[in-house]
């Protein structure tokens, strides 16, 4: 005979196949809107829903100032690299003029993609029927449309994307209207002066296919509830202070620790000489900011290193890690010798956040998932859930 609290339980779970007919109902997270202790978290079809998923591209991809690299990834004329930002293909270019550009990756003929990968071209051809564009994005060669009535070269472009720079950063808008970068940045550039930003050069780039929801990888880059499990035998033997939550003004947030040693080594290893022009806190630990929606930096004594995802659907992103050093550290003799441990400690500590965004994506895609509560280590993650609710829900 069935137990009474089996009974009890079983009727208390009823499975939830699918979103709401109206995801964006504001009653749907009065329990999260609660301050963080007392509040609900997420409900699961926030990492699941098409819809949902779809209202987050529109109002937050579509709108914001999207990270996409570093400007020393395209080192001379000619460089190029592509990437795909919720659904649109891009790519980016340095002119022969030295600026650099950003265009549709979608040929104006029949809209095939152009360029694939990174590389150097003197100019961009399409791989389909070879209409030629230049570096500025200008179309110069459209062989056999000759007779085709009222065709003007000039009339057909690649369309070209909003991009701004800071401390070597590149940033891309899809909004033609959107406020300038230093609005969307406000006091963040200043915090993170000491680290003189400009002088870092990018010395690789490492990429994965991660089965997760955008958010859900963001929100466990930003919380340190998980360090004692996830990473027990990596970043946990690192001693740390538990800190309270950065703030300031423009689109981010942040988290600080302060320790001694460089949270880029694992324990016991030595390795490069601090940045010379740290101070104050920057000269006592270490900041870990999120720019919103979906960048992570990582700023230590001696070198950065970030965190970008693109998102590929509602289960899935793209995430790339950069990492960053001093342009007289990599001018070192030793530097590739050393790097490599730097390498190390990134190469065992990501992979293991991959591992648990993807457990807890399968998780949270069960109908019986359901919502839960926040721990006193867990902030940032409701300051983002609020973030994105204050954008995609009905007001």
């Amino acid at each position: 005979m069935e137990s009474l609290l089996s009974a009890r339980c079983r009727g208390m779970m009823k499975p939830q196949w699918s979103a709401p007919a109206d995801p964006f109902d504001p009653a749907h997270f009065a329990g999260f809107r609660r301050p963080v202790l007392e509040a609900d978290t997420l409900p699961p079809w926030c990492y699941t829903s098409p819809q949902f998923h779809g209202r987050e591209v529109s109002e937050i991809f579509g709108k914001v100032w999207n990270f996409i690299g570093r400007t020393d990834m395209l080192a001379e004329p000619g460089s190029y690299f592509t990437l795909d930002l919720v659904g649109v293909p891009i790519a980016v270019v340095r002119g022969k003029d030295g600026e650099i550009r950003a265009f549709a990756n979608t040929c104006r003929h029949r809209g095939a993609r152009l360029l694939d990968g990174e590389g150097k071209a003197n100019a961009i051809r399409c791989p389909y029927h070879s209409w030629t564009y230049d570096l500025t994005g200008r179309l110069r060669g459209a062989a056999q449309m000759e007779d085709t009535v009222g065709f003007a070269k000039d009339d057909y472009g690649l369309d070209s994307f909003r991009l701004a720079t800071w401390a070597g950063f590149l940033f891309l808008t899809f909004d033609p209207e959107a406020a300038p970068l230093e609005d969307f940045l406000g006091d963040l550039p200043q915090l993170l002066a000491p680290y003189a930003l400009d002088d870092m050069q990018t010395v690789r780039i490492k990429s994965w296919d991660v089965a997760c929801n955008w958010k859900i990888y963001v929100e466990n880059a930003m919380e340190s509830y998980h360090v004692p499990t996830v990473h027990a035998k990596t970043i946990q033997l690192q001693k740390r202070d538990v800190n309270p939550p950065v703030f300031g003004t423009g689109e981010w947030c942040g988290l600080y620790t302060r320790h001694e040693g460089s949270r880029a080594l694992e324990v016991g290893d030595t390795g490069f000489p601090y940045i010379p022009s740290l101070s104050g806190p920057s000269a006592e630990g270490t900041y870990y900011i999120l720019i919103y929606p979906s960048t992570m930096l990582a700023l230590t004594f001696d070198c950065m290193w970030w965190l970008e995802m693109y998102p590929a659907g509602p289960e899935k992103i793209h995430l790339r890690a950069g990492s960053c050093f001093p342009r007289s550290t990599v001018a070192r003799e030793d530097f590739e010798e050393v790097v490599q441990r730097y390498y190390r400690r990134w190469d065992r500590s990501i992979p293991e956040d991959n591992v648990i965004s993807e457990v807890q994506q399968h998780g949270l895609s069960s109908p019986f998932a359901r919502t839960g509560r926040f721990s006193n280590l867990e902030p940032l993650v409701h300051t983002l859930g609020n973030w994105v609710l204050d954008r995609v829900v009905r007001s």
